[in-house]
């Protein structure tokens, strides 16, 4: 049987790569590098802690992705020459080195053309994300808590700082609600293709009957808001409540109110922050995540007038994913049909699959709209 021709997938694979390299403008990148090193330099960078971590995160996302480029576009040059090593002595170790080696590098480059495609007004923000417990009971709440290790995990794998804001535990197991932050670029356009209704199914472990639950949580993916947005709150608008912090089954955490909770009456927006700092601290992180919400209902807004001057409704179903854990083992994006077999390795963190199919799935429907 003749050896198939890899031809055609290395002119596909280097055509990619090309694209992603002017999509992504390597000089630009490169210059916004070299600016960012000479800030990182300063002697009074952290006169402004807050300042100094954008530029310090801003530097080190930058790097990563040029990082990422390079070493890619050098795989895919020492590709090229395997091939035409193995072609010229005629070696089949060499040509099979040579193919393994394309498959890894086509899957890469793959990988790496999802980014390109974050291009919408927020995607390179920042992302706040909120996890609630929905219809399920007691197994909502644990399903909760296991969204929340599972996105956590996949921040971890990738590298990413977090910062838990706000965790509402419930009485018998798991959470009421948590919101964190994935402080890195690219965060926001990353994540919001998570956002929507999950569902697990499973042999519930809280029932000594050992009958099987149906249990719902919901994701919601926010974009950190910058100066430049137009968000204003009016301080007599709000109502701040102070109170002790608590952890799971109620057990005091601070001896002193130091956790923040501000409604805004206008819309009935509640948040909170008890992530044990002070209560100065924690005040302006619940100020920024009710920017978040309120910077999100503008949009929404906006969309909804779009959609009723185009006659139009929203493309995004409601009920996202479910993750089956009995009678079979399934995790299926509901979307994008994406499925993988083993629920333990999502719930664990592994979840880029799910992501990069939603990615590109997204982009479909915009094209198509």
């Amino acid at each position: 049987m003749a050896a198939v021709d890899p031809s055609e997938e290395l002119k596909s694979v280097e055509s990619t790569m090309t694209s992603i390299e002017a999509v992504l403008d390597l000089d630009k990148m490169r210059a916004d590098v070299a600016a960012l090193n000479e800030k990182a330099a300063a002697p009074d960078l952290w006169d402004d802690p807050e300042a100094a971590q954008k530029v310090t995160s801003r530097l080190s996302f930058l790097q990563g992705e040029l990082r990422r480029v390079e070493d890619l576009r050098r795989r895919l040059d020492d590709v090229n020459v395997l091939f035409e090593l193995a072609e010229a002595e005629d070696d089949a170790d060499t040509r099979t080195e040579a193919e393994n080696e394309l498959a890894s590098v086509h899957k890469a480059v793959g990988e790496l053309e999802v980014r390109t495609l974050l291009s919408g007004e927020y995607d390179s923000r920042e992302a706040l994300v909120t996890i609630r417990s929905e219809a399920g009971g007691v197994d909502a709440a644990d399903f909760a808590e296991m969204l929340l290790r599972m996105y956590t995990r996949w921040a971890e794998r990738h590298g990413y700082p977090t910062e838990v804001y706000d965790t509402s535990y419930a009485e018998e197991a798991g959470i009421k609600s948590a919101t964190f932050a994935v402080k890195v670029p690219y965060a926001y356009g990353t994540l919001s293709v998570e956002q929507g209704t999950h569902r697990l199914v499973r042999i519930s472990p809280f029932d000594n009957q050992g009958r099987r639950q149906t249990s719902f949580a919901g994701v919601e993916v926010l974009p950190v808001v910058e100066q430049s947005d137009r968000v204003d709150i009016d301080e007599s608008e709000l109502r701040v409540d102070v109170y002790r912090s608590s952890g799971p089954g109620g057990q005091g955490v601070n001896t002193t109110d130091s956790a923040v909770r501000i409604t805004h009456i206008p819309t009935g927006i509640v948040v909170s922050c008890q992530n044990e700092r002070s209560q100065i601290q924690n005040r302006a992180s619940a100020m920024a995540v009710l920017s978040a919400k309120l910077l999100e209902r503008q949009r929404q807004e906006e969309q909804a007038r779009m959609n009723a001057l185009k006659g139009e409704g929203s493309s995004w179903g409601n009920q996202m994913r479910s993750y089956v854990l009995h009678p079979y083992q399934m995790v299926k994006d509901l979307r994008t049909e994406f499925e993988v077999g083993n629920p333990q390795s999502v719930l664990d963190g592994e979840i880029d699959g799910f992501i990069e199919a939603g990615i590109r799935w997204r982009k479909q429907q915009q094209n198509a709209a």
